[in-house]
């Protein structure tokens, strides 16, 4: 999904670019017929004859120049307008998700949220989950490696079976997607369900007091058979049943 938004993106950018060369290339024929047209100047040493006398000619606009002039000035519009509303569209992208989005609340702030919830920190506009990391996974050739920051591991929201949003159960600790049944650990490690994979991951990155998550790049999840904190369910399941 987010490699079709990305290539709607970099289509709406190549359209405005290639309208606006357009605009520029036929602007600058306009202008060369222009020149073209202009007396020519006179010849070196010999002075330039007087105009005539009498009232100035008035300028008549041929039928031909009153169409080009339209014609560009339409394409210099549509472009601008074309041009505003792709860079309308695109202004959301630049702050939300598909880039570094900054978390409202403070390093201590999330710790103490998921502390006293027993939940992880969920960031709707980000469609992430932070969740407490205490495993073996961020360690050099793990599955986090280069990933999580001040204990804390961001997860994608969607299944990585369909892409249903996957809450988080109270009850058995677990994430547990509501669409087919497949359940993860409070890792967003696979351990139930049809899901093909983990849930995927974005790179966290801590700064002093404050979290930022990248979510221009999603990671594919741990696949099958990953458990790096070994935690079993601490309930009854949400969803399927008794644990």
């Amino acid at each position: 999904m987010s490699v079709l938004a990305l290539s709607a993106e970099t289509f709406a950018v190549v359209l405005v670019a290639a309208l606006f060369g357009l605009f520029v290339l036929l602007l600058g024929a306009a202008f060369l017929r222009a020149r073209r047209a202009a007396p020519a100047p006179a010849a070196p040493g010999r002075p330039a004859a007087p105009p005539p006398p009498g009232p100035k000619p008035k300028v008549v606009l041929s039928r031909r120049d009153f169409f080009r002039a339209g014609l560009l000035t339409s394409l210099g519009v549509f472009t601008a307008q074309f041009g505003g509303a792709s860079l309308a569209f695109l202004w959301p992208k630049l702050k939300g998700f598909g880039s570094i989005i900054t978390v409202p609340d403070t390093l201590e702030t999330i710790q103490a949220t998921i502390r006293e919830t027993k939940q992880p920190y969920y960031f709707g506009a980000g469609r992430f989950y932070l969740v407490p990391y205490d495993g073996d996974g961020d360690r050099p050739g793990g599955p986090y490696e280069g990933l999580t920051a001040a204990g804390l591991l961001a997860k994608y929201q969607k299944c990585a079976h369909l892409g249903c949003r996957v809450p988080f159960c109270e009850q058995s600790q677990w994430f547990e997607c509501p669409c087919h049944g497949s359940k993860y650990n409070r890792a967003g490690e696979w351990m139930l369900g049809p899901a093909p994979t983990g849930l995927h991951t974005f790179k966290v990155i801590v700064e002093g007091n404050t979290v930022r998550v990248d979510t221009s790049k999603v990671i594919t999840g741990p696949p099958r058979g990953t458990d790096t904190i070994h935690q079993a369910p601490e309930g009854p399941f949400c969803v399927g049943g008794a644990a």
